[in-house]
Formats: structure tokens, sequence, C-alpha cells
């Protein structure tokens, strides 16, 4: 590989330049190569770069193109079990995007392929590598907390952003709401818990947006809003609240974890801990900041470029990535399970899974 990776990056809507400005930050790595089927986002990524790149309307002619070292895949949720087929050819390294795919069929095989590919493996979860989101998860998983028995993840922002002919307003091309948005959460919850989910509880609906959109005689079929309920293997357990109508929230994110010693809470984007004890009570906020050139080059108050540093020394040091394809088939199945569980009106259990 020589002394720096050379990239190239499959899809180049919003999430593929947030990986393109990202890795030009980096040392030691450069975008060579992209591929979109789509003009408009194959411009908009060379807009972003400030040097010559090779581009590609077939993300295969990428692949037969020897330019690149690593791979990042950044195009529509229902199109990845398809590239990957293709990229199962190579020996190449990966950073697939959440959600892993749409279905639970598709993830499964993409899990057992990547355990057997011959490169990196890894699956963008950007949530675990915001700066005060790790430093949440250190405080939790030194013990300070106790022992762990609560966790929460709010989400509340904006609706579901325009994408190329509006893919993302449809759950067969997303995999739901619960797959697309949260599958971040959910691996999130079992980052943070250390252990397994075992049955999952959900509400939600679609109350609020898209409800006058048309699309060729469809109307979107997405939730806006939800609240899920986890329970774990160990006891602990988690809920997530997700609104996609709360343009009024100060912080778009906010996880709370709770022992029986001490509870801590983070807020994003005012990246605040606030960790507090029982007894005796005390309660104190400290912020942790992130370089302005890296909270600039995305969405994800930093998050990308951290996860690009840790896929790139997995990368240099041959170690196994820190997101798995099987932390991603869990975090789709997770989803899924919610989804049905709002569907059927019923408690799921992560055995229908075989999980």
């Amino acid at each position: 590989m020589g002394t720096s990776l050379r990239y190239g990056i499959i899809g180049t809507g919003m999430m593929g330049i947030e990986h393109i400005m990202n890795i030009e930050l980096l040392d030691g790595g450069e975008v060579t190569a992209i591929a979109d089927t789509h003009e408009g986002s194959r411009n908009w990524s060379l807009e972003t770069l400030n040097h010559d790149v090779a581009v590609f309307e077939d993300h295969r002619d990428l692949l037969a193109s020897d330019k690149v070292d690593a791979l990042v895949i950044a195009t529509p949720n229902f199109t990845h079990a398809s590239v990957l087929e293709d990229v199962w050819q190579t020996q190449l390294h990966v950073l697939c995007e959440k959600p892993l795919c749409t279905t639970f069929e598709d993830t499964q095989e993409v899990a057992r392929r990547a355990a057997d590919h011959g490169g990196v493996f890894w699956v963008g979860m950007e949530y675990r590598y915001m700066p005060p989101v790790t430093q949440f998860v250190k405080t939790v998983h030194e013990g300070k907390l106790g022992k762990l028995k609560m966790f929460s993840i709010r989400e509340h922002r904006f609706p579901f952003l325009q994408k190329v002919e509006d893919w993302n307003r449809f759950s067969r091309n997303t995999g739901g709401t619960l797959v697309e948005k949260s599958c971040h959460y959910f691996d999130m919850m079992r980052h943070v818990i250390g252990a397994e989910p075992v049955r999952i509880f959900a509400s939600g609906g679609q109350d609020v947006n898209h409800l006058d959109e048309i699309y060729e005689g469809e109307k979107p079929d997405i939730l806006d809003n939800a609240y899920v309920i986890v329970e774990f293997e160990n006891g602990a357990r988690a809920c997530h609240d997700l609104c996609m109508f709360a343009e009024g929230s100060r912080n778009q994110e906010e996880l709370s974890a709770v022992g029986d010693v001490a509870k801590v809470e983070c807020l994003i984007p005012d990246g605040n801990l606030v960790f507090g004890t029982r007894a005796p009570k005390h309660v104190e906020t400290r912020h942790v900041a992130v370089n302005e050139q890296i909270l600039k080059a995305g969405y994800h108050h930093g998050a990308s470029y951290y996860q690009h540093l840790n896929f790139q020394a997995a990368i240099v040091n041959g170690t196994p990535p820190a997101v798995s394809a099987d932390d991603g088939l869990r975090a789709v199945a997770m989803g899924l399970a919610a989804h049905r569980s709002i569907d059927e009106g019923r408690p799921v259990l992560m055995s229908e899974f075989g999980l």
C-alpha cells in the first residue's frame, strides 16, 4: 500500500461528502477515486476535493481500476447488498455505512461474507466516535456508575432530508426509520451495556412529516416518532426516544446512563457531560471540546474523523474492526424487531431472529 492509504468513495451524496471531508484531514490518507451513478453527486464530490481523482459512474469500474486500497460505501441503504456482492471479489478494506442492509436476510448474508473477506470490514456507526459520547462511554465502562441499570437515548431533530429521487421516503428503501435512523442507537445500547438484547417493545407512528407528499401516486410510509424499550440479558433496560419534528430542541441527542451509585448524561451539540452521585448528592458538568476544523467536516459532531482514525489504525495494524459486520447485523435486527413490535402491537423476542 505504500505510505498512504488510497480511498475510493462509492456513493457521493451527503454522507459520502462527509467521508471525503474527513479523509482529507487524515495524515496518511487520500481520496483517489469516486463513483456515483448520479452526475450531480459526482460533481459535488469534485467541488469538495482539492485535487484530481479518478471519476467513475459505475462502482465496478472503480473496483477494477487498481487505484484504491480502501473503500467507503455510502450508497442508498437498499443498494449495499448488491454493491458488496462486487466488493467480495476484491481484497479491499471496507467501511460500509449504516444500516448494513435493509432486510435481515441480506444482512445475514453480508455478515457471513464479511467474516471471510480478506480486508478489514467496518460498519459506519459514527455516534460511537463523538468525543463527548466517547467520554460518556468511558465513564460507564470504568464502573463509575456502579452497576448499570438504565440507559436512554433521545434524538429530537428535524425531518429526513431530501435525497436523490427521494429514495428515503419509503421503508422498502431504508429498512424503516428505526433501521435507517436508529440502528446507531441500538448499536450504542449494546456497546454501552455490554450485553445482548432479549426483548423489544415499541410504539410509533407517522404523525406530522411528509403527510402531503406524493411520489408516483404513493405516499411516504416512514415513521417520524417512536419510543422503543429494550430489555437486556443482564437485566439492564434501555429506552430510545425519537422525534423527527422537534427542530425546537437545544440538544439533538441526549444520552443518560444510571447505575446504582451514580448517573451520567451526555448532551450534543452542547458537548457537555453531567455526572452526579447519589450519596452524597453531587452534580458536576464538564465540557468536552472538539477541534473546530473537525466539527465543520460533517454533521456528526466530529465523529466521522475519529471513526476514520480508528478504521485506518485497524488497516495499518492488522487488528479487527471495532464495529464488525456482526455488530451491524444485530443493530439492524433490533430495528426490525422494533418495527415488528409496532406493526403487531406486541413485545418481540430477539430469538425470533435467531439471536
